[in-house]
């Protein structure tokens, strides 16, 4: 590999951001499409509510899945191949929710979100993917620019519910299902830019880097700090499951009260744009300020960040317990949920990368990411439980204590100079 300048590989990783940025905005609207309707789905073809839960667990479990035997692939094949593979298990997993919606089969279903949450994990590395080239200076901000470009698509997805609705019924599809229309074209045309763009590639680049004396420091990190790493994780997979916990349970709690205030005039319309707009609000907010929280974390440090993020996080979930019988105060409590994962995830990654060696930074991300989404899991499989026994606010009430530990456990995060 020939040795490259700064200017080139400032060059080359603004190419980067922009392609990962693109391919975001596409990957947004297959999830922010599953999110608004795999509740629904699961709770329509169970019968129960108690079982709706498991949409979200099963998104979350194929990401878990799927996360550590993509980075390990991303270390050998880099991180366009690795996306691109995420792309195709998601378009896959898209195919077969329509045809379990069709067959009204519910296991079915669940395979096909497990294969979308899989794919989900290939969106998740993105952000990683930022950071491989990245300045230490500016190693949040990039990564952070990554994430906000979800917004555009994780936005879109749940507003287009509505008119995938329309669509799919003049097409014939299952109910519930039009709204995947989009999520299959945004797959696709993800995966050929991955595939097309994606060159070269960032992680196979910085890890030639590394082997070069001369140009190793450029990507900082020459020292380990496993402790820092370890609460980093911590941090990153607890906010998660809080986010998706009471995410999860959000669309069942506003079907109630739409079904509650409307009676039997309420029409399946009805709740999905009430729906939609609530959880459009959400995913605004766990993506839309995320460059802010990037910049802030740069300046500011890491560990600040993700404290200010359990603030906004205790602040949603307070909001929850206190008016979470109101539509408004639903929206509230979501819009701050999205805030607080935000500061915590693009702080939390950011932290991740700086405390490891170049070498050690795709196990560690792997292993970060596959425990965010076994936490989300098992936090959105136990929500059904809690929401029926214990009401919305109940839920509020038990996703504050992850909240509370990862405040108390903050010291572990700071960096200690090498000496």
């Amino acid at each position: 590999m020939s040795v490259l300048t700064t200017d080139d590989l400032a060059a080359l990783q603004r190419r980067t951001v922009r392609v990962l940025s693109l391919g975001q905005v596409l990957g947004g609207i297959a999830f922010g499409s599953t999110v608004s309707l795999g509740a629904l789905l699961a709770a329509d073809l169970s019968g129960s509510d108690a079982l709706s839960g498991l949409a979200t667990a099963s998104v979350t479990l194929g990401a878990a899945a799927f996360a550590i035997p993509l980075a390990r692939f991303a270390a050998r094949r880099g991180r366009r191949l690795s996306l691109t593979a995420g792309n195709l298990l998601a378009l896959v997993g898209v195919g077969v929710v329509i045809l379990s919606a069709a067959l009204r089969v519910f296991p079915l279903l669940l395979i096909g979100i497990v294969m979308i949450g899989m794919g989900n994990a290939g969106n998740l590395q993105s952000r990683f993917a930022a950071a491989d080239l990245a300045s230490p200076e500016h190693r949040a901000r990039d990564l952070s620019v990554v994430v906000w470009s979800t917004t555009v698509g994780g936005v879109a997805g749940p507003l287009l519910l509505t008119p995938g609705e329309l669509l799919g019924q003049a097409i014939g599809m299952p109910p519930l299902t039009g709204a995947y229309l989009f999520s299959l074209v945004a797959q696709a045309t993800a995966l050929v830019l991955y595939l097309v763009a994606l060159r070269p590639d960032p992680l196979l680049t910085a890890l030639n880097l590394a082997r070069q004396p001369s140009q190793a420091s450029v990507l900082g990190a020459s020292a380990d700090h496993p402790v820092s790493a370890r609460y980093a994780i911590f941090a990153v997979s607890g906010s998660h499951a809080v986010m998706a916990s009471v995410m999860a349970m959000t669309p069942i709690h506003l079907s109630h009260m739409a079904h509650h205030a409307g009676g039997a005039h309420t029409t399946s319309a009805d709740v999905t744009l009430l729906v939609g707009v609530t959880i459009a609000l959400h995913v605004a907010g766990m993506y839309g300020l995320s460059p802010l929280f990037g910049v802030l974390a740069d300046r500011w440090g890491r560990v600040r960040v993700v404290l200010l993020g359990q603030g906004m996080l205790a602040a949603s979930l307070i909001t929850a317990i206190v008016a979470g019988e109101h539509p408004a105060g639903v929206m509230v409590a979501l819009i701050l949920l999205g805030l607080g994962w935000s500061a915590a995830t693009v702080a939390g990654a950011a932290l991740l990368t700086e405390s490891s060696t170049v070498t050690m930074r795709p196990r560690r991300q792997g292993l970060s990411d596959s425990l965010m989404s076994l936490t989300a899991a098992a936090g959105a499989a136990a929500a059904g439980w809690v929401l029926t026994e214990f009401g919305y606010g109940g839920l509020g009430v038990v996703a504050l204590v992850f909240v509370i530990a990862i405040i108390v456990l903050s010291p572990l995060g700071r960096i200690r100079p090498t000496p």
